[in-house]
């Protein structure tokens, strides 16, 4: 019996037992139900026959949050109550105490969108309040520095505590980014009602046999994934490993790989499966020698059977497992194209695992009741308040869900579930979305979310660069033309700037290109040998194109100014000082950006 089964099995012995649904009717005169917009079939039916005879019924919600369909929770039944109960009284609850009028008022203009909804004019009486700022940066990474830097300017202006903030994400997988992007800058911070990233099980079941790979004596990995995927062997075959292991002295990979040597007492059957396992894992020591963390790591996770094992259904759960699965390939893909642009040899599995090592260190660390910066997603977030919200991954595919597909009624789901992170925020509200993001393993170039052209273009403050105001659609445009080299069609030829009326139905589908990761986006050509060591420096310059002061765009890191040029041939380096992610040094010959001034 699970609550469900609860609910199903009161709605029957009410329908069924006439009698003692009349003992209950008179037991419980008045019903009173909060939070109605949330409710299921099973919860609406049940009240309909406790309040059958009497209609004393009160029921407190706003449809404008509802947002729990994949729970079941079923929207009409708070939009056609006063159907079911015709001579209902509505009593509208319009005045915000929490938010800015320009968050309000915001909100108001996003929710009205909706054909679907018990109109109402929220108002509030606090004061006017600053417009949303609305973020673009040129990948996912850029988005994190941004946040965490505008994280720190407000502390320094308005003196917030860290608890201050809330980063609101669409789905769990996105708080890699803003978790590293927060340790990065020594800022505290906690993931509500959640694990941090490296704490979360399907990320310790891959990491596991990350470690196994790269240190074949690590008991507690190989404890871990001996029968995960599910391969047959059972509790009792580890148990005799492990006796095994200890009675000889050794470890338990040895054990493994010698079972007659060491008195292993199996039969065929399971001796079989365990010569499996060991050379599935004894491939991958092999190819780790020769391959990066990134093109080592996807191979574990295809052909161990992890990323089918969490595949084989569509339930909420799994599709987040694959969605964290996913962001540590992409994580993976980060480090090993950071290292290579800063000239870093070192991508193996071995120095990933070391870099994630600190990282869970600090997860580790024993929590307190300080300050700290809360992660969470929007669901997660309903019902809690913030002084300053930031709802990040503004884009198409991935908020609103590529899942929604055609459906109005999904479409209307998750533009309430933006309605509800913009109202978490009391006095600051912040958008921002990437341009570029690392998705399925190449990269993917995005489309503003079509919800930013819904707010009244008056409350929202856009984004600018160098000063030329542009509209959102305008910059994403522009990006993807020159990042392609020319590439004909936009995401959407035929889309409004921010502001305009186009209804929804105008609106075309935005579409995702995704092409593989562009790696050559500016040609640094060999300087000749006979060069001077000071002439060098300033050839290798100039046949690069690039000069100290100049400006530049990057694909993960954005905008930056080049401090200065040294080293010759393949060993060209370009010190650049980002705007957003700070200075660092990139080896000229593995760069990924282009000279814009």
């Amino acid at each position: 019996m699970d609550f469900d089964d609860l609910l199903v099995y009161t709605y029957i012995l009410f329908r069924d037992y006439p009698e003692i649904l009349a003992r209950y009717q008179d037991q419980f005169r008045y019903i009173l139900v909060d939070e109605y917009q949330d409710t299921n079939y099973a919860q609406h039916s049940i009240v309909l026959q406790l309040t059958k005879e009497n209609q004393h019924v009160c029921v407190v919600g706003d449809d404008a949050q509802s947002i729990y369909s994949f729970r079941g929770a079923d929207i009409d039944n708070i939009l056609y109550f006063t159907k079911t109960y015709p001579n209902t009284k509505v009593f509208k609850l319009e005045q915000n105490y929490r938010s800015t009028q320009t968050i309000v008022c915001a909100a108001n203009s996003l929710i009205e969108k909706n054909e679907r909804q018990i109109r109402k004019a929220v108002f509030s009486e606090k004061e006017k309040g600053e417009a949303i700022g609305v973020f673009q940066a040129y990948s996912e990474v850029e988005e994190g520095d941004i946040v965490a830097n505008k994280v720190a300017e407000l502390r320094r202006e308005y003196h917030y505590g860290y608890a201050d903030f809330a980063i609101l994400y669409r789905t769990n997988a996105q708080s890699r980014i803003f978790e590293e992007a927060l340790r990065k800058r020594s800022m505290p911070y906690k993931i509500y009602g959640g694990l941090s990233f490296y704490q979360r099980k399907e990320i310790k079941d891959v990491t596991a046999y990350f470690r196994l790979v790269v240190n074949p004596s690590d008991e507690e990995a190989f404890k871990r994934i001996i029968n995960y995927p599910a391969r047959g062997i059972g509790d009792t075959t580890v148990g005799k490993i492990i006796s095994a292991a200890t009675d000889n002295g050794v470890s338990l990979w040895a054990a493994l790989c010698e079972p007659l040597s060491y008195g292993l007492n199996i039969n065929k059957g399971t001796h079989a499966k365990l010569q499996g396992f060991r050379e599935l894992i004894e491939g991958f020591m092999t190819d780790q020698v020769d391959k990066s963390a990134y093109e080592i790591g996807t191979d574990i996770i295809r052909r161990s059977g992890i990323i089918n094992d969490v595949c084989q259904d569509t339930s909420p759960e799994n599709l987040s497992r694959k969605e964290n699965i996913e962001e540590l390939v992409n994580g993976m893909n980060d480090f090993c194209a950071l290292r290579q642009e800063e000239g870093n040899p070192n991508i193996s599995l071995t120095d990933f695992l070391s870099e994630i090592a600190l990282l869970t260190d600090q997860d580790s660390d024993k929590a307190d009741d300080g300050e700290k910066v809360t992660l969470m997603t929007v669901h997660s977030a309903k019902g809690l308040e913030f002084k300053n919200v930031f709802v990040v991954g503004l884009e198409e595919n991935l908020f609103p869900s590529g899942m929604v597909g055609d459906s109005p009624r999904a479409l209307e789901e998750e533009r309430r579930l933006f309605y509800v992170a913009i109202t978490r925020a009391e006095e600051h509200c912040f958008i921002s979305f990437a341009k570029t993001r690392f998705r399925y393993g190449k990269m993917e170039f995005g489309s503003p979310s079509r919800f930013l052209r819904d707010i009244d273009v008056h409350y929202l403050q856009l984004p600018h660069e160098d000063g030329v105001g542009r509209s959102v659609d305008e910059g994403a445009g522009r990006f993807r033309r020159e990042i392609e080299g020319g590439f004909a069609r936009s995401a959407s030829p035929s889309r409004a700037p921010f502001g305009t009326n186009t209804s929804d139905r105008e609106r075309p589908k935005a579409q995702v290109i995704a092409p593989t990761v562009p790696r050559n986006l500016k040609k640094v050509s060999a300087v000749s040998g006979n060069s001077t060591p000071s002439s060098a420096s300033s050839a290798s310059a100039s046949i690069a194109g690039i000069q100290a002061g100049q400006m530049i765009e990057h694909e993960r890191f954005g905008l930056g100014e080049v401090v200065k040029v040294e080293g010759a041939g393949d060993n060209a380096k370009a010190t650049i000082r980002f705007k957003n992610a700070g200075e660092k040094q990139l080896l000229l010959r593995f760069a990924r950006f282009k000279i814009i001034g």
